[in-house]
């Protein structure tokens, strides 16, 4: 990472990042990939897991900020991507039902998982994927260290699926979103397409200052909302997993909420804040490592440009 930014003319080191932000990685996309390709090894990554077949899925659900297209949505794009690989692989029905984007930048995972959940308790669906998928390398300004030095690409997915009660409580247990528009000039991307050119600037503008005050009161405020509606507390919580946005920011939500940091999964030393990617990426990382396990209640929660910010109660 220093390599790169010394290449760009700027003044940095591991150890300034570190202390800041808690990075020591990040992955960038090479040329041409695009965030449908990342979120394509996801969703086969969470099939595989799940034990199911393209053709099982009749809903993606695709948070991202970083689309491939004005339109349509990279949800779509990547059910064309994964029925592709079906049939190529002998599944003959691919992937059908509804496709479609969510953009609530960081809190686009939850704000995802509360749709997706939504959809399937009316019956609208039965399985769905739930993606997080972001190329933020693409619109980063280098010569600004205050945000070049914070994001990542990547992308992590789920499978939400409905099943009857067997008694053990598993599923999800409340969610709760929220956005202030009033917040939009501290983390946003000011540009747009019109006539063929970029209008404004196509590049992310953070105030950190203000992001960071701003983001720990709405964390705190969003697990204890979601708490309380499933009559819980912070006691109940075995893993709290958040946006891997800043560790100091994740440090401070712990604190109040009086979870000890080895109840918190932390990935950003591994990927940097990949947006909408990082709460699935960390929750794929304690799952596999074996971490959280079934039968254990896990407090996810995010927080974006927009400003949105939310959270989600589950028990695995």
């Amino acid at each position: 990472m220093v390599e790169l930014l010394a290449a760009r003319g700027l003044d940095s080191s591991d150890e300034w990042i570190v202390e800041r932000t808690g990075i020591r990685n990040r992955h960038f996309v090479a040329d041409g990939m695009q965030a449908s390709d990342l979120a394509f090894q996801a969703c086969r990554a969470a099939l595989a897991a799940a034990g199911l077949k393209v053709s099982d899925i009749d809903l993606i659900v695709l948070a991202t900020s970083t689309p491939d297209m004005v339109f349509p949505s990279t949800a779509t794009i990547l059910q064309h991507k994964l029925t592709q690989a079906a049939l190529a692989e002998g599944d003959a029905s691919g992937a059908g039902g509804a496709a479609f984007d969510v953009q609530a930048v960081c809190s686009g995972f939850i704000y995802a998982l509360t749709v997706a959940d939504s959809l399937i308790k009316t019956g609208t669906a039965t399985k769905a994927l739930v993606v997080g998928a972001e190329v933020f390398s693409r619109i980063l300004d280098f010569n600004d260290r205050t945000t070049c030095v914070l994001f990542g690409d990547g992308a992590g997915a789920v499978v939400l699926e409905a099943c009857e009660h067997d008694g053990s409580g598993a599923g999800i247990l409340a969610s709760d979103i929220h956005a202030d528009g009033k917040h939009t000039g501290i983390l946003c991307v000011p540009g747009t397409v019109c006539g063929g050119a970029v209008l404004g600037d196509p590049l992310l503008k953070m105030d950190g200052q203000a992001v960071f005050k701003l983001a720990v009161g709405v964390l705190e405020d969003a697990a204890r909302a979601v708490l309380a509606k499933a009559g819980k507390t912070e006691a109940d919580v075995d893993w709290l997993v958040p946006h891997q946005a800043n560790i100091r920011i994740m440090q401070s939500t712990a604190r109040k909420l009086k979870l000890p940091m080895d109840k918190v999964v932390v990935t950003v030393d591994q990927h940097g804040n990949t947006s909408a990617a990082s709460i699935p990426l960390a929750l794929d990382h304690a799952v596999r490592g074996g971490l959280v396990k079934p039968g254990q209640t896990v407090l996810m929660e995010g927080v974006g440009g927009g400003f949105t910010w939310g959270a989600v109660l589950v028990k695995m």
